[in-house]
């Protein structure tokens, strides 16, 4: 709900800040007090247009800040906060600034948003009602999932949501699959050329690194046997290593003999030495007689190399990636000869997709064709207290055409109105008139509070063209509705301000040639006069202030 609005220079408001509770609230006052200037600002904070226009004259910059309690983590609300990280607990606090220059500046809870952001969050906070307002129950779009909130069969809902993408994955696949026959068949001479190509070639993973390995080897071949050499004789001519260890060893074998154990270590350590040297010698003489000088193996590697490398410039990969080009061809191959079959299963799996969907959606709209005639009976029963005795409400439903199927189901929901007896159903904001909209919209939301996902409700001027009993009804539904949502009321119908719980008056003042619109909640008192004003006019007479308390009285009664 609406906890408070503070205005900063807003048209002929100065500043204004106002606290609201629960229940309805209702705003009265003169015409052209400026009764507008409280929903336009409110508007601001929801969302709407900005213009330098508003911002009072002298001013260099309006500010407009609402606070609102958040409702419990189950409502939507809560999924657009956090898709956007906005950092929220109990309270949302939404601040809106304008300059001359046509600067905006949008905060919710201290952190910048986008107008676009404002919006989304606006929707789940307060719906406001009036003759030119065509968002909420207005929008056809919506009337599917207002109906549907009103029905309350969320297992259904979710069933065909689940049915859908099942469906439209089955689909998907086999769409995928026959393209890709399709164009494996528009390839297949192609592909088998590539196929012989590739498997004659007889590539395999890491064959490139292989030969060029070996063809580094045997470019260097003169030189690796050169050092080879020169290593050998290091190790065995001269000054011979192997002979020396044994000396060494014979050496330290006599002294060990004096202090037995000492030089066991060491004696360990030349034994290794000589064992290693030996090996050393023994490999260098291995490798020096398998380097190969054969020019034939070198030019032969060459003439591979290179034609590996034509191959995979041809298919646009490295070489290490033609095993899988021909693993690919192969099976785009296998596509063609055995993908009939293939296809012909996900043609099964797509069908019973299909009819599983079907069933589904038909459950729905079932369902939702129940939950339509209950809704359409309570509205009408609204309407003849409301002076429409003589309208129609139907909520219809028609099946969309398939490809218009989705989550949601197969029907088009729409709610439509006739004004009079032979007149046809059409749409509810293109039949009705002014007055006759906001009283069908209050029909409509009484109906409807309980699946509201807002929590807070504004109608404008909803007794317009009404009095009597027929205001004295508008009255009633409107507190029946405050009962599950806050509920503000702009009105200038005293049976409808005395519904209210709490009553707030719009007054406009002149002082050294400034005009400035205050609003202020009114005493049990001030409710009573002015409600006396609303029925006789500018003077008031006890016979008027005798009819306001009768009609308060009622309300409490």
């Amino acid at each position: 709900m609406l906890q408070s609005l503070s205005i900063r220079n807003v048209v002929l408001i100065d500043k204004l800040d106002l606290d609201f509770n629960r229940g309805l609230s209702v705003l009265t006052g003169e015409t052209g007090a400026g009764k507008s200037i409280l929903l336009d600002s409110l508007g601001l904070v929801l969302g709407n247009r900005a213009e330098t226009s508003l911002i009072r004259f002298g001013e260099d910059k309006l500010s407009v800040t609402a606070v609102f309690d958040l409702p419990d983590k189950s409502d939507p609300l809560w999924s657009v906060l956090n898709e956007n990280e906005l950092e929220a607990e109990e309270e949302l606090i939404i601040k809106r600034t304008l300059t001359r220059d046509g600067k905006s500046k949008i905060f919710v809870n201290d952190q910048a948003v986008s107008l676009k952001l404002l919006k989304d969050i606006g929707k789940y906070l307060v719906e406001v009602h009036g003759q030119f307002d065509n968002q909420g129950l207005l929008n056809p779009a919506n009337h599917l999932s207002v109906l549907d909130a009103y029905g309350n069969y969320p297992q259904l809902t979710l069933s065909v949501e689940e049915a859908f993408q099942t469906y439209k994955s089955a689909k998907r696949q086999r769409i995928k699959a026959e393209e890709d026959i399709a164009k494996a068949k528009q390839d297949e001479e192609n592909l088998r050329h590539w196929v012989k190509e590739l498997e004659a070639a007889g590539t395999y993973a890491g064959e490139e690194a292989e030969l060029s390995a070996r063809r580094a080897e045997l470019m260097n071949a003169e030189k690796i046997i050169e050092n080879l050499s020169y290593a050998y004789n290091v190790l065995t001519q001269g000054s011979d290593v192997q002979s020396a260890l044994r000396h060494a060893q014979s050496a330290l074998d006599k002294a060990a003999s004096h202090v037995e154990g000492k030089y066991d270590e060491i004696i360990a350590a030349l034994d290794r030495a000589l064992i290693e040297a030996s090996e050393a010698i023994s490999q260098i003489e291995a490798a020096s007689e398998n380097i190969s000088m054969n020019t034939n193996e070198l030019e032969n590697i060459e003439s591979r190399l290179f034609m590996l490398k034509g191959l995979a410039r041809k298919h646009q990969v490295s070489v290490e990636d033609l095993p899988q080009v021909l693993a690919d061809f192969q099976g785009r191959l296998s596509t063609i000869e055995f993908g009939e079959e293939g296809i012909e299963n996900l043609r099964k799996a797509e069908q019973n997709a299909r009819l599983n969907y079907l069933k589904s959606a038909n459950e729905l709209s079932a369902a939702r064709i129940k939950a339509a005639a209950e809704l359409d009976k309570s509205v009408m029963r609204e309407l003849p207290p409301l002076k429409m005795e003589k309208a129609r409400f139907v909520t219809q439903i028609n099946k969309n055409d398939e490809a218009a199927w989705n989550e949601n189901g197969f029907d088009a929901v729409a709610f439509t109105v006739a004004t009079n007896p032979n007149s046809p159903q059409g749409p509810i904001n293109k039949i009705a008139s002014g007055g006759e909209l906001a009283r069908f919209m209050l029909a409509l939301k009484v109906n409807l509070a309980q699946s509201s996902s807002v929590s807070a409700m504004i109608f404008d001027e909803v007794d317009a063209g009404v009095g009597g009993a027929t205001a004295q009804a508008v009255g009633e539904r409107l507190a029946r509705l405050a009962q599950g949502v806050q509920v503000m009321v702009v009105t200038h119908s005293p049976q409808v301000a005395s519904r209210g719980n709490n009553h707030f008056k719009v007054e406009k003042s002149t002082v050294d040639n400034v005009t400035t619109t205050n609003v202020r909640e009114l005493s049990e008192n001030e409710r009573c006069e002015e409600i006396a004003r609303m029925l006789a006019g500018e003077v008031i007479t006890d016979e008027a202030r005798a009819a306001a308390n009768v009609l308060i009285n009622c309300r409490t009664a």
